[in-house]
């Protein structure tokens, strides 16, 4: 009986060691990406960045996605949410982080989308049906296509558009803004400059709260 206990004991301090480790990591992290913004502030969005909600609010969330990403289509109607439960005070910024193999084609077709004016209802449409172009996360264009013809989109003027140089160079600076800013992973958000302690639906919720009381 005496050995199990010390077998049992062993185990809970290993599992409060791994625990602590966890923690640990996770505001290094945090620690590191503060760190990042305060000295690449101007990383964090651009003025050709897609913008929802009031331009003039005092809270902005800086959302890094890959339309590819699974945990950023489960994140996608949180953040509208949010959104919506801060009307006026909360906007969304979205910067491209194209992680998975084909998804730079995925963010071109959002980029020539806004150019029609049509951002957020392309990128609400590939979030529904990512599962159908995008499974096991190889992400099929083509497959997309189909769905914006379906849908009515203006599928000839956003391959003609998707052409513009302009649309190359957004992606590109994008990925290099991600990068000095840590975003290695998708979603990653700031939340008026400042990262999540812990990456969780809930720490994003309470961050947004936060600065809302904060500022207003």
């Amino acid at each position: 009986m005496k050995q199990n206990y010390t077998i049992m004991g062993a185990i809970l301090l290993m599992v409060i060691a791994f625990v602590m480790a966890v923690y640990l990591y996770n505001s290094q992290q945090a620690e590191t990406q503060t760190q990042l913004v305060t000295q690449n502030a101007e990383a964090l969005s651009k003025p050709y960045s897609p913008r929802k909600g009031n331009p003039e609010a005092k809270v902005t969330i800086v959302e890094f996605l890959d339309p590819a990403c699974e945990t950023c289509r489960q994140f996608h109607p949180l953040v509208k949410e949010l959104l919506a439960t801060y009307r006026g005070k909360v906007n969304l910024v979205i910067r491209y982080a194209p992680l998975h193999p084909g998804s730079d084609q995925m963010v071109k077709i959002l980029q020539a989308a806004k150019k029609q004016g049509k951002f957020w209802e392309v990128l609400d449409l590939m979030f529904e049906t990512q599962p159908y172009w995008a499974s096991h996360h190889q992400p099929k264009p083509e497959v997309f296509w189909t769905y914006l013809e379906r849908f009515g989109f203006d599928v000839v003027q956003l391959r003609q558009d998707m052409k513009d140089p302009e649309i190359d160079r957004i992606v590109k600076q994008d990925i290099a803004d991600g990068q000095l800013l840590g975003a290695t992973k998708t979603p990653t958000f700031f939340v008026n400059g400042k990262p999540l302690s812990r990456f969780g639906y809930e720490q994003l919720k309470s961050l947004v709260a936060s600065e809302v009381n904060a500022n207003y």
